[in-house]
């Protein structure tokens, strides 16, 4: 299909980074100071030259072919206030990354537009919300990291991976992070993580080669969407122990890639029989890159997104 021109706020840097990947001309909106959604590529991304940022206040002047919602406030308040009229008649996604709040099961998603795709990133999430009348397509993760990031495990310890730990602590499972490394080996890495005495913030460019020499990688969210971290972990070659809730059950086979379980004693039995047994953790993360090679690939995400923006844009696919 023909390279788009696609206007999209800066939100989910990781998300982003690998979104960006696909050759369209991407156009993040900035603003002086930088403020949430007006960040622009932001520093420790390495995005291709198409992704292009501009001021705020030029994007009305953008030949746009279609507009990324990923907020209420990018649908509610942004739109109004740096869109022309015209472009906000321009064919609109929704991508929704998070899990249903306050409930879990009667919560309406906010946009009730029937012309709006709706795009889900995982099945789980789509179930769970209360979305309408508006169509919607679940496209599920994929990563864009250092290729030569390759598992090695030598450090007798695991890691975790999660941005503001302690500032969403039930949900992110700051409490289960805690109980673990009273009993295991376990640090911590991404924002504000100095505070427990982990890495800090690890620019996305050196994260994986960092994360390749823990022993597993441990993910106590209780409810999200699918952490990436995961899905980075399992690209690299990496064991994965977690809470066995949301989607996980779909991509963590349990004793197999990793391990599952909603009893964190278990899960912590299961951290330090990885500690002591190496060979198995190398195993259990060459099988949990096979799983991610398999669904999570750039190639079958490039192909996904590029059908929803053909369904939305009424473009016909055209073969490469």
């Amino acid at each position: 299909m023909r390279k788009l021109n696609i206007l999209i706020w800066h939100i989910h840097g990781s998300y982003l980074n690998t979104l960006a990947r696909i050759a369209h001309n991407w156009y993040l909106p900035t603003k002086p100071g930088r403020p949430e959604g007006y960040g622009g590529r932001g520093p420790t991304f390495d995005l291709p030259d198409y992704v292009r940022e501009v001021p705020a206040e030029s994007v009305r002047d953008l030949d746009l072919d279609l507009v990324i919602y990923q907020t209420p406030k990018n649908y509610f308040e942004d739109q109004f206030e740096i869109l022309s009229a015209e472009q906000q008649r321009l064919p609109k996604i929704y991508l929704e990354h998070n899990t249903p709040k306050p409930h879990p099961t009667d919560t309406r998603h906010p946009v009730e537009d029937p012309n709006v795709l709706l795009v889900h990133v995982t099945h789980y999430n789509r179930l769970m919300w209360d979305n309408g009348s508006v169509p919607t397509v679940v496209i599920e993760h994929s990563v864009a990291i250092d290729p030569k990031a390759r598992y090695t495990g030598a450090l007798d310890r695991g890691i975790t991976v999660i941005n503001g730990l302690q500032k969403r602590p039930r949900i992110a499972g700051y409490d289960l992070f805690l109980r673990a490394r009273e009993s295991v080996a376990l640090d911590s890495v991404g924002m504000m993580t100095e505070e427990l005495g982990g890495l800090g913030d690890v620019p996305y460019r050196d994260l994986h080669r960092r994360l390749a020499e823990y022993r597993f990688l441990f993910s106590p969210i209780r409810y999200t969407s699918l952490p990436l971290a995961v899905i980075e972990g399992m690209t690299i070659g990496m064991p994965i122990v977690a809470l066995a809730t949301t989607e996980l059950p779909t991509v963590i086979e349990n004793g197999k890639s990793g391990f599952l379980s909603c009893d964190i004693d278990e899960l912590i039995d299961q951290m330090q029989f990885l500690l002591a047994n190496p060979a198995a953790a190398r195993e259990m993360g060459e099988a949990a890159r096979n799983v991610a090679r398999e669904r999570f690939s750039l190639e079958r995400f490039a192909r996904d997104w590029n059908m929803a923006f053909a369904q939305v844009t009424d473009m016909r696919m055209v073969s490469a």
